[in-house]
């Protein structure tokens, strides 16, 4: 009897244990139903997978998106992130870094995912407003107090005295948009109007304006005594490390190292004409099919659109792409005339087998010291 009333005690209580696990969500339903829309799972992650300048910006992003999230779902959510040059970055998630959305430098990171990947659809930049850009920025100088060597515009910076810092645009989004935002200029000294660029008629023009760009860019790059993988690591090597008269990067990473270490170490330069940089994100939808992470990966990317995301990039001094956020903000931003990657060479793709593929402009004029 003893032994019969202790068997049926076991038993029940291995139905109470097996009741509560089956009640209790699996690690796929904390995650997300099927097509991703979220159960009442009480928590949720994402990993964004990001270049190097964002770290300040989504810390705060994620901090806000996930109180919004929690308030409309009432789900927790958690956001990783991971930063370093965007084209490394890229490398990582093709080469099996899971992340549920990338934010990167520049549009052909994500259309690299797309193309060798296969992790999204290679028309994913029209799946989001701007071409999936929520923020902008362009291209400006950061100097060290009194501006000692001068330096004014892109022309300043080849001179035989000036050493510049800026990163590899093998590896860097922003280095890329560096260096284009000098083959624009060069472009621009020699044609006076960009349009010609793409103008039959002035294809002699052109051919002139182009080997006179070649020339500028190599002078430029003669002056750069080490190419650091990363945006942030070239702001590292020219306010910690203190070497450089120049520092070439993205305005908001400028304005922010500026604004952080204080106006009495540096001056910021703004050239006369410069490129539209245009940071883009994505959805990853293999991954966030595989994590059952889709609705709420989608809302994170329409955050960054929405007043609350375009206020946070204003304050991290990205250029929001709302015109409304903009106009509340007059003067946020210096003057300074935007020409944009279509008018000075194209598509990006056109870009990239050009200037930056291995054998392109870039290996050819580039001699590491």
């Amino acid at each position: 009897m003893c032994t019969s009333n202790a068997l049926r005690i076991a038993t029940l209580a291995c139905l109470v244990v097996l009741a509560a696990c089956r009640d209790r969500p699996s690690d796929a339903a904390a995650a997300s139903s099927s097509a991703g829309a979220p159960r009442a799972a009480t928590e949720i992650e994402l990993l964004n997978v990001s270049y190097d300048p964002t770290r300040e910006l989504y810390a705060e992003i994620n901090q806000a998106f996930a109180k919004a999230w929690k308030a409309k779902t009432g789900q927790l959510v958690k956001i990783k992130q991971s930063h370093g040059g965007s084209s490394k970055q890229a490398r990582a998630v093709i080469d099996g870094l899971e992340a549920d959305v990338v934010t990167l430098g520049l549009a052909y990171d994500i259309d690299s995912i797309a193309d060798r990947a296969k992790l999204l659809p290679v028309e994913w930049q029209n799946r989001l407003p701007n071409r999936s850009t929520p923020y902008t920025s362009t291209i400006a100088f950061l100097v060290r107090k009194g501006n000692p060597k001068g330096i004014k515009d892109w022309g300043d910076l080849v001179k035989p005295n000036v050493k510049v810092i800026t990163a590899n645009p093998k590896t860097s989004g922003s280095a890329r948009w560096n260096y284009l935002g000098a083959w624009g200029y060069a472009l621009k000294r020699e044609l006076g109007d960009l349009k010609k660029v793409h103008d039959p008629a002035s294809a002699k023009e052109v051919d002139v304006a182009l080997r006179k760009a070649r020339e500028f860019i190599t002078a430029l790059y003669k002056n750069v005594p080490v190419l650091d993988s990363g945006a942030r690591g070239a702001t590292t090597t020219f306010t910690s490390r203190g070497i450089g008269d120049v520092l070439i990067n993205w305005e908001n990473e400028i304005l922010l190292g500026a604004k952080e270490t204080g106006s009495d170490l540096y001056e910021i330069v703004t050239p006369t004409a410069s490129i539209l940089a245009e940071p883009s994100v994505s959805l990853i939808d293999k991954n966030v099919d595989k994590h059952h992470t889709r609705a709420v990966a989608e809302a994170y990317l329409d955050f960054l659109y929405s007043d609350e995301g375009q206020e946070i990039g204003l304050r991290h001094f990205y250029r929001p792409e709302s015109s409304a956020v903009r106009a509340r903000h007059p003067g946020s931003f210096p003057n300074t005339e935007l020409f944009t990657l279509d008018e000075i060479a194209g598509d990006w793709r056109t870009t990239q087998k050009t200037h930056f593929a291995d054998g392109g402009i870039f290996d050819q004029i580039y001699q590491p010291k």
